[in-house]
């Protein structure tokens, strides 16, 4: 299978985030599609790691925070990602961390998303790459913010012209799906978003452009002079380029493997709760009694029970008390 881009996008753009396209497979992977448009299944992001808690007795389930100059990241990382817990729970913070993960969700109720991430690898980095990553995230932001601007201009949101105007055919294809699914896109407030970013880096205030509704666009808009594109050029021209590949996780085939592992625990805890909900739910102590009958270890258990809450399967209409959705 492909793999998946890792995108780099703020997370003032991707906790905006509430519309997801579900995989219809096993294999089929899902996405989370930004209000510009990213459709996104990996993330690429660097920021400050500010706090790393433990949520689960054995240490296995950590949640963490990453803060980038537009907002805060949250990850989680458990059993099954042993390393990157691991390494989660050794890094002293506050430090700057860069981090590939996937992208994960948790719907509490129909029509709410709320977006985290899994993260598959991380490293300590210096601020020079931060701020190059700032830099390179600025750009891609302005990018989908174009994109989005030229969608606006079709009388029919169609991927096919945005391709034929150099559009990447991921861009294309998220763009008209955000366009569809998100009502009244804010495009000023991703222009502060990059504005915010990069007085990370620069004293300047770039006065930022208006945006009109579609309907009163006479012209295009351009928002170049919301770049400071000597800065990009002079600024970073001698740091060394930070490329996804110098983050993948070097033992592939072991992480897909573990990842299969876990899916099966969650079938397997799922169909549990199934066979013992009834009409009131199933106590959370005598999931996990059950689960331990069936060989699988109490943490592991929190872990599935979580990442089902995530995936929308189960929630939890009285605190201890879990139903299937």
């Amino acid at each position: 299978m492909k793999r998946e881009t890792a995108w780099r996008l703020f997370a003032g753009e991707y906790n905006d985030s509430t519309v997801e396209i579900k995989g219809d497979g096993e294999m089929t992977p899902s996405y989370i599609v930004t209000p510009l448009g990213a459709k996104v299944n990996r993330v690429f992001i660097i920021g400050v790691l500010t706090d790393v808690e433990n949520i689960s007795e054995g240490g296995d389930l950590v949640r963490a925070h990453v803060s980038d100059p537009t907002g805060v990241f949250t990850l989680y990382s458990g059993s099954y990602q042993k390393q990157t817990t691991e390494a989660l729970s050794k890094i002293e913070v506050p430090t700057f961390v860069a981090i590939v993960g996937k992208v994960r969700t948790y719907s509490p109720e129909e029509g709410t998303i709320y977006v985290s991430v899994r993260p598959e690898k991380i490293m300590e980095v210096n601020a020079d790459i931060r701020d190059k990553w700032i830099i390179e995230t600025c750009k891609n932001t302005k990018d989908r913010i174009e994109a989005i601007l030229e969608a606006m201009k079709m009388d029919e949101k169609n991927e096919f012209e945005l391709r034929k105007l150099g559009f990447s055919k991921e861009l294309s294809e998220g763009i008209v799906f955000a366009l569809k699914n998100y009502n009244n896109i804010d495009l000023n407030k991703y222009v502060k978003i990059i504005q915010e970013a990069l007085q990370y880096l620069t004293s300047s205030k770039e006065t930022l452009p208006v945006f009109k509704k579609e309907e009163e666009e006479k012209v295009p808009i351009k928002i170049e002079d919301t770049i400071d594109e000597k800065l990009l050029i002079e600024k970073f021209e001698d740091l060394p380029e930070e490329k996804e590949q110098d983050f993948d996780i070097k033992s592939e085939e072991k992480n897909e493997e573990s990842e299969s592992k876990f899916e099966e625990i969650e079938d397997i805890v799922l169909e549990i709760i199934k066979k013992i909900e009834g009409d009131d739910g199933a106590p959370w102590d005598v999931i996990t009694e059950n689960c331990e009958k069936e060989g699988l270890n109490k943490d592991s258990v929190e872990e599935a029970l979580t990442s089902l809450m995530d995936k929308g399967l189960i929630y939890e209409p009285v605190l201890g008390t879990i139903k299937t959705t």
